[in-house]
């Protein structure tokens, strides 16, 4: 009987053993995974904020034509 809880010990720690080790490759598998996004997620920032820019000017150079417009008139 002891035996068998002694082989039982044994398994159980051989696999907690493998999980520990198993472990750090998981993290930095998932830390990748994360600088992954948040790259993604920066693009997608300067893109959006490209375009933000661009309507800003756009939106400015209409008022400043009309205001030459009217001054024109």
């Amino acid at each position: 009987m002891a035996s068998r809880l002694e082989q039982a010990v044994t398994r159980f720690r051989r696999r907690a053993e493998a999980e520990e080790e198993a472990l750090p490759q998981r993290a930095a598998a998932f830390r990748a995974a994360v600088q992954e996004r948040l790259r993604g997620l920066e693009r997608e920032v300067a893109d959006l904020k490209g375009r933000i820019n661009g309507l800003l000017f756009l939106a400015a150079g209409a008022v400043l034509a009309q205001v030459v417009l009217k001054l024109l008139e």
